[in-house]
């Protein structure tokens, strides 16, 4: 919240009459009437009047090729119903579909909602790929069935982990908005539990498939594809690669990872310490390693290629499912 208050003074300090002001970041329920507003109001503004106060949240989906800013519909809530006509106005000029709410909180709870709903049913599916993995069920082919069910289902996917600036953290500012309401919510911190378990369930598969081959992660080389959070974009906050290279690196694997889009790493985000540098991915490194970890399935892996050269694949992606025939041993999540 530092940076968000930082900027509340900022703003504050320059502002004057006639301007709309409008916070996107994704914080609790009520950041714009308890941080901005008290700051304007100090200036001697009627807000509504004299300046224009409202929330907007920031909806972009990094690398989505179907939806950008024009043609995501925006959601606007003001202070007051001037600020709110106000700030669709603005907006309105840009975007296609421009939804009013009835004040700030109603904006402020609307993104929350939205990367609350993400981050439960990907804990969701997330606790469904351990219980088909001990089971012994594909869960891939569980919801690939299940999504052909016309209505009452909605496809979800497991995966490493969550990352991003957005669903891993945006959920917990509700939950602790709601404990001083003293109010636990419950299906957001077991969503949490269960999605930041995934690297370590990830890390249990490795073992497991490499004690088949009669190795321990200890000297083993593993080398990790993919350091972004999601396929096809160079971001790699919050990213669950990252905590799977050093639980590695802790149990003494000899880890390494290829990333086209992130150069380097900072191991110290995961808790640990170091950095590193994407290696080439040649033949020689494809055959070399012990164990390949596909963490982030980027379009521009060759996954044919892959399967024909490489002894052994941890797939938690399912991005191995379509090269067929495989020659490498493939384990999926």
């Amino acid at each position: 919240m530092s940076y968000v208050i930082s900027s509340a003074d900022e703003v504050a300090r320059h502002c004057h009459k006639g301007m709309l002001i409008v916070l996107e970041s994704t914080t609790y329920p009520g950041t714009t009437d308890e941080i901005l507003l008290p700051r304007l109001k100090q200036r001697g503004f009627k807000i509504g009047e004299d300046i224009f106060l409202a929330f907007s949240p920031e909806r972009i989906d990094p690398g989505n090729k179907n939806y950008g800013v024009r043609n995501t519909p925006k959601v606007v809530g003001g202070y007051t119903q001037e600020c709110t006509d106000v700030v669709h106005a603005l907006y309105s000029t840009a975007i296609t579909a421009v939804i009013k709410v009835h004040g700030t909180q109603a904006a402020e709870m609307v993104k929350l909602l939205e990367n609350t709903f993400r981050a439960v049913n990907i804990g969701l599916v997330n606790e469904m790929a351990i219980m088909c993995d001990k089971l012994g069920v594909n869960v891939w082919e569980v919801i690939d069935a299940a999504k052909s069910k016309p209505f009452g289902f909605m496809p979800f996917y497991p995966g490493p982990g969550l990352g991003g600036h957005c669903i891993p953290i945006d959920p917990l500012y509700l939950s602790w908005r709601m404990k001083s309401f003293n109010y636990n919510a419950r299906f957001i911190e077991l969503a949490d539990e269960i999605n930041m378990n995934m690297p370590r369930h990830v890390v249990s598969k490795i073992a497991d498939a490499l004690n088949d081959d009669s190795k321990p992660i200890k000297g083993s080389r593993i080398l990790v594809l993919g350091a972004a959070y999601k396929k096809d974009i160079d971001d790699v906050r919050e990213s669950p690669a990252l905590d799977v290279i050093k639980l590695l690196g802790d149990r003494g694997g000899l880890v390494d990872y290829h990333d086209p889009y992130i150069p380097s790493i900072s191991l110290e985000h995961a808790g640990g310490e170091g950095s590193k540098h994407s290696v080439a991915l040649t033949d020689e490194t494809i055959r070399n390693a012990d164990c390949i970890v596909i963490i982030t399935d980027h379009s521009k892996f060759d996954y044919v290629d892959l399967s024909r050269q490489a002894k052994l694949i941890v797939d938690t992606r399912n991005a191995m499912a379509k090269s067929q025939p495989q020659r490498a041993r493939v384990v999926s999540l």
